[in-house]
């Protein structure tokens, strides 16, 4: 009797651990790259109207696929961003460079780059903000 017992327990531990292998390797499948960015806001601070800001973003792929950005766009015409256009393999990093041009843009600002890609985290953002004073 107690051999049919421990039949039974051991059969029943047999199946929860296959299941949970199971699962983790379903879910390793499913994983891709994934950006993580070191600063998603920049603040610029203070500027006199007309300056221009740059500053670059740099996010790493901490997942387990290239990431290809497939469009970089800003809120507003003043603000211009480029970035890495080739794949970038997991553990590797890129950029997106961000151009404001402060002409017009007296006051405080807000400025979001809205990042779109093949990563698990399709859509990110960055922000760009500070105050123009006027010239």
């Amino acid at each position: 009797m107690c051999f049919a017992f421990a039949t039974l327990i051991s059969c029943g531990n047999a199946g929860n651990k296959e299941e949970q292998a199971t699962d983790t390797t379903a879910s390793d499948l499913v994983q891709g790259g994934k950006i993580e960015f070191e600063e998603s806001v920049y603040d610029f601070g203070e500027i006199k109207e007309g300056e221009v800001v740059d500053h670059v973003y740099t996010y790493t792929n901490t997942g387990t696929a290239p990431i290809i950005l497939s469009q970089v766009s800003a809120s507003c015409g003043c603000t211009t961003p480029s970035y890495t256009q080739t794949p970038v393999l997991p553990g590797k990093s890129g950029e997106v460079k961000v151009s404001f041009d402060s002409n017009g843009q007296v006051g405080k600002q807000q400025k979001i780059v809205t990042i779109s890609s093949n990563a698990e985290n399709r859509v990110t953002t960055v922000q760009l903000k500070g105050e123009v004073l006027s010239k």
